[in-house]
């Protein structure tokens, strides 16, 4: 399958703030565009599929698309997305969401809602990567160039401060998973991966800008290399080892290797980005195993990547 999206997930808010609105349908996408863009009133919309958690998204004519936050978290990050993705679509080396439209509170919605170009491309799946080693460097350069912007009054990213934050959700999820055991989970393999990292020393030089959510739904690519770089719901700075997610979530052991080779990745930074990688994975399963597959299936295969031979 091939096709792009500005897509809306994929950092699953476990909870989230504040109630879900109303029915979203293709009406209610069409009264919202026609209302405040009379120019595409005309288009068609249609609904595009997502196990997504914080937006719901619909294709907009040929080359847009609208997405809508299901929670109020998610409302917060279209506004913040307004007012950084055009500052840092300029010194990034692959395209990112462009919005089109600022939406507003309508029709009985109740929140902020934005109209992005399309970008085209597919998500990596982990164990089918075409070009492993190419998208190993590609997403490197990516990191690397976020982690080199120098834009002022940034926010925190979402999950960057310092891994002691994680470490009470991290134990509950590894005690809830013991009581899972058709997930097969080496739940004191995942404990001890993290208070090894816990005992790694800490970042102590400023924050860096980051993605924070480099997870394979929020990356498109094109024969195997990668082109869009999407949804940056969690971006702002913090610990570079949150944009390490890719090296356990999507790329092979030897890809995994060029990944860091390229970024020069210090070894105490390396030790968080498995911890923290596998952290978000052992929160996922449980939370989402009998909910959403695609988030489920990407938890296990962190898992495993990481508990495995390295």
């Amino acid at each position: 399958m091939s096709g792009g999206r500005m897509a809306g997930m994929k950092r699953g808010r476990e909870g989230g703030n504040g109630g879900r609105p109303g029915s979203i349908d293709v009406d209610l996408v069409q009264r919202l565009v026609g209302g405040q863009f009379p120019r595409w009133a005309g288009l068609g919309v249609e609904r595009f599929p997502s196990g997504g958690t914080v937006n719901d998204v619909y294709r907009l004519g040929d080359d847009m698309l609208v997405r809508l936050p299901l929670t109020e978290d998610g409302a917060a990050d279209v506004v913040m997305e307004r007012t950084w993705l055009p500052r840092l679509a300029r010194q990034v080396p692959v395209a990112i969401p462009e919005v089109l439209g600022a939406g507003e509170p309508g029709e009985g919605y109740p929140w902020p809602w934005s109209v992005y170009r399309w970008l085209e491309g597919e998500n990596p799946e982990a164990g089918a990567v075409a070009d492993p080693v190419g998208l190993a460097e590609d997403l490197a350069g990516f990191v690397a160039a976020m982690s080199s912007i120098d834009l002022p009054g940034a926010p925190a990213a979402y999950r960057g401060g310092p891994l002691e934050s994680l470490d009470a959700a991290t134990r509950t999820a590894i005690e809830k998973l013991r009581g899972i055991p058709e997930e097969s989970v080496d739940c004191d393999a995942a404990l001890a991966v993290w208070e090894a990292a816990s005992a790694a020393p800490a970042w102590d030089a400023p924050p860096v800008w980051l993605h924070a959510d480099l997870m394979p739904g929020n990356l498109l690519v094109d024969r195997g290399r990668l082109a869009s770089v999407i949804d940056f719901g969690c971006m702002g700075v913090g610990d570079p080892a949150c944009d390490l997610f890719p090296a356990w979530n999507l790329l092979p052991a030897g890809a995994r290797e060029v990944f860091r080779e390229r970024l020069g990745v210090d070894d105490a930074t390396w030790i968080r980005g498995r911890a923290r990688t596998l952290s978000q994975a052992l929160v996922a399963l449980p939370y989402h195993r009998t909910g959403n597959p695609a988030m489920a299936a990407n938890a296990r295969h962190v898992i495993r990547a990481v508990l495995g031979p390295e």
